[in-house]
């Protein structure tokens, strides 16, 4: 068991791997971990269902990781480590942040259980950081912008777009998962009853939506809603308050 401390698990030193009856480490840890979300959804993570996937007995993984709360937060940081895989700082600013968003998505898309823990306080995990850190200095690099409060509310900005959007296909795609539905399949089922509303002529706007808009699939859709956010900050000037 470890000792108590209040230091983050980033900062805290993790016993040695020993080799017998399982070689165990953090990075173990949290691999199975992963493994095990992306099987069979965030809510079969526990220390002790780790553990049985690994052949070891539950005490020995709190020689490592204390909580549920660390782990959850190790996996995530190991889910920015793989969107940071040959990322460079080259290119232009739109371009760059066109790139960190979409290893955002396909992350999202990859580990469905990943968007349902990007809400909240900001992640802090080294991994997690260094993204934020990009994304920063991408920000930071658009024209009109010249002070870190602007670069900020601007990340934020980009932050909420990207995330909301991220958690938005997440969500259909585990009411897919849960209904045994598609989303084609349940917009054909409630289109009776939205032409009945549309027809009584309160919803012209999204009469317009539901007969005039091109629906492009979600990607193209995702990306299209950037360069909406990118256009505008580029058009953003600072002033002074």
């Amino acid at each position: 068991m470890l000792k108590n401390d209040s230091s983050p698990i980033w900062e805290r030193p993790e016993r040695q791997p020993r080799p017998v009856p399982v070689p165990l480490s953090r990075e173990v840890v949290v691999q199975a971990a992963i493994a095990l979300a992306d099987a069979e959804g965030l809510s079969s993570v526990t220390l002790r269902k780790v553990a049985g996937v690994l052949g070891a007995g539950p005490m020995r993984l709190y020689g490592y990781i204390a909580t549920k709360e660390e782990l959850l937060a190790l996996m995530v940081d190991a889910i920015y480590a793989e969107m940071l895989e040959g990322e460079d700082a080259t290119g232009a600013w739109r371009a760059r942040i066109a790139r960190l968003a979409g290893h955002l998505r396909s992350a999202a898309l990859r580990h469905p259980w990943f968007a349902a823990l990007l809400g909240g306080r900001p992640q802090q995990g080294p991994n997690a950081l260094a993204f934020t850190e990009a994304m920063l200095s991408a920000v930071a690099e658009a024209p009109g912008i010249d002070d870190i409060d602007t670069v900020f509310l601007a990340t934020k900005v980009i932050g909420a777009y990207v995330v909301g959007a991220v958690c938005d296909e997440a969500a259909d795609a585990a009411a897919t998962q849960e209904s045994g539905q598609t989303k084609a399949q349940w917009q054909d089922a409630n289109w009776p009853y939205i032409q009945r509303m549309i027809a009584t002529g309160r919803f012209p706007m999204l009469s317009k939506v539901a007969h005039q808009m091109t629906h492009p699939a979600p990607g193209t859709l995702f990306g299209r809603g950037l360069d909406r956010v990118l256009d505008g900050i580029a058009g953003t000037t600072s002033t002074s308050r």
